[in-house]
């Protein structure tokens, strides 16, 4: 091999174990990858920079304002409330959570979808009953079936599409390309769901008096001279609060672990309280009481003050530290108000606690705060708790324009670039989305990995070191087509889990145009392959955004997840490497 192939080979390596074993933002790591490509000269400045023209990646982006129009104008909100219901069983309402969200999410981002949904379905649990462990999995996994139905339902077939065109020549595929292939992956992955979760997932109801699926720990303090010093506990009203307690009180460094009714706040008394997010709203509105301001954090003026709830993603710089040596004020703009972790109290002070990957965070946050998360992909918003109220009259229209755009795109009157472009700016032009949400919605992080990762992918098939990955491959499968497609499979899937799925889908690709090319075989079952072994990640909740952020409000661990995540990834896998060949012949 070449100089210049050995480079490309080493910054492969290089990306995958600097994104598997640091903390790193996976859109850094992939750009100083791209700057070492165009220094090499490798790769010329348009060959470098043209995944950023990449029409996959403009499509996706413009989706991404059509998923902000749909969620602006209430149009989720509408679904939830005509199709939840009331249903008598766990398994009716699983299907209700499933059938709608797997429909929704073959034409709209999932991110957004299970955003909006996760509050909603936490009070639908509430209201029926159920524990919220037994519906946020598979309000995750839904989400992740729904896009293998279409092009646009997830970023993965869109970046795939539109790389495949310029890497082969081919006019793409359409808009239901791959329904084919994903409606039996999604039928298959429901149908498990319904017949084994409901023994599969835990039951973890919240402490007697509590009807949350969470509970936060809340930090704060008796102003000095306010009108609660002096009083005792059950006379400021803090014995019987609905849906929180008090746990324990510091004073002057001492800490009082069972507090009586009859104990007399001091001035400057730091409480800690335990409930959930609409009881500690609740608190922080009680005179004489504010948010513990000596936890390192400092505190906003009161008019810039919004509540935020968002879980701590595993590219988090704050990972390992305490609140207070994170300096949150100054590095986020916010201020943690409260903690949640698996569904318990996370003791010790506020300022103590260590930040862990799917930690949900109450946060008292800055006008700017959603748009900097949005950036720095540090946190998932999951609960904007002073967003702009949807503009329900606009619901309606807000699905009409997405039908449109499908219609467009899947009757070929228009590219499916053509079709997002419209879709967005219709949205704001009927203002079922403002700017401001539109400009949010636009997920910078993501579309600069995706952008990246195709230089990295192009060094891999100019260098020949695509093509050589496919020789032994072949030689590895004695050219079985079959286990060709299998092994394909397979290590996207690995990838998944452990990188982004974009990445490890945009990785693998030229190998496997090359690999087609090598054994003779046809192209297309092995892009479909890729599109789907991307969005298949069940087995953790690092390897999919989704599950990520239903860990924490479905009161999960790890292990939850390994013991319905690793059979669905084999059920999808088996149905995937059945069916694909069946539709598009090998050879």
């Amino acid at each position: 091999m070449s100089w210049q192939a050995w480079l490309a080979v080493s910054l492969t390596g290089g990306v995958l174990l600097t994104l598997i074993l640091s903390r790193l933002a996976p859109h850094l790591v992939l750009m100083a990858a791209l700057t070492v490509i165009g220094i090499s000269g490798i790769l010329s400045p348009g060959q470098l920079l043209a995944g950023f023209g990449n029409p996959g990646l403009i499509t996706v982006a413009a989706m991404f304002v059509v998923a902000a129009g749909i969620q602006g104008a209430g149009g989720v909100d509408l679904l939830v409330n005509r199709l939840l219901g009331r249903p008598q069983t766990e398994r009716a309402a699983l299907w209700r959570i499933i059938a709608p969200v797997v429909a929704l999410s073959g034409f709209l981002n999932n991110t957004p979808v299970v955003a909006t949904l996760i509050p909603a379905i936490t009070r639908w649990a509430r209201r029926i009953d159920i524990a919220p462990s037994k519906l946020m999995i598979p309000l995750s996994y839904a989400a992740i079936l729904g896009g293998t139905l279409t092009m646009i339902g997830t970023s993965t077939n869109l970046v795939i599409n539109g790389q495949y065109q310029v890497m082969t020549g081919q006019p793409g595929f359409s808009l239901f390309s791959i329904t084919a292939a994903g409606l039996p992956v999604a039928l298959a992955g429901a149908a498990f769901m319904l017949l084994f979760f409901p023994r599969l997932l835990p039951d973890r109801r919240d402490h007697p008096g509590f009807d949350n699926p969470r509970e936060f720990t809340l930090e704060v303090a008796v102003t000095a001279g306010g009108p609660l010093v002096g009083q005792t506990i059950s006379q400021a009203g803090l014995r019987h609060l609905r849906r929180v307690f008090l746990v324990e009180i510091e004073r002057d460094g001492q800490l009082i672990s069972v507090v009586q009714p009859d104990e007399v706040l001091h001035s400057g008394d730091r409480l800690v309280f335990a409930g959930d997010t609409e009881a500690i709203t609740d608190l922080l509105r009680i005179p004489g009481l504010q948010p513990s301001a000596d936890n390192g954090q400092g505190m906003q003026p009161h008019q810039q003050r919004q509540l935020v709830e968002a879980v701590v993603s595993q590219h988090c710089e704050g990972l390992g530290q305490t609140i207070r040596d994170t300096d949150f004020r100054e590095r986020y703009g916010a201020v943690v108000l409260a903690v949640a972790r698996n569904g318990e109290r996370v003791d010790g002070n506020l300022g103590s606690i260590r930040l862990s990957p799917g930690d949900t965070l109450l946060l008292e946050a800055g006008p700017r705060f959603l748009v900097r998360a949005r950036h720095i992909r540090d946190f998932l918003v999951i609960n904007d708790l002073g967003q702009e109220a949807p503009h329900h009259e606009r619901a309606g229209l807000s699905w009409v324009i997405l039908g449109a755009v499908v219609l467009l795109a899947g009757t070929g009157l228009l590219d499916m670039l053509y079709a997002a472009l419209i879709g967005a700016a219709a949205m704001l032009a009927t203002r079922c989305c403002t700017l401001r949400q539109a400009e949010q919605s636009l997920d910078l992080p993501v579309l600069i990995t995706i952008a990246a990762s195709f230089a990295l992918g192009a060094a891999l098939e100019q260098t020949g070191v695509a093509a050589l990955a496919a020789t032994q491959l072949v030689s590895l499968s004695n050219g079985h087509p079959w286990l060709l497609l299998a092994l394909v499979y397979a290590t996207v899937s690995l990838l998944t889990e452990i990188i982004t799925n974009n990445a490890a889908a945009i990785l693998m690709l030229p190998i496997a145009l090359a690999l087609s090319g090598e054994a003779g075989l046809a192209a297309e079952p092995f892009v479909f392959a890729i599109m789907l072994a991307a969005s298949a990640s069940f087995a953790t909740p690092l390897g999919y955004q989704t599950n990520l952020m239903v860990l924490g409000p479905g009161n999960y661990r790890f292990g939850d997840f390994l013991r319905v995540g690793l059979p669905m990834n084999v059920l999808v896998g088996i149905v995937s490497i059945a069916v694909i060949p069946w539709l598009w012949p090998l050879r």
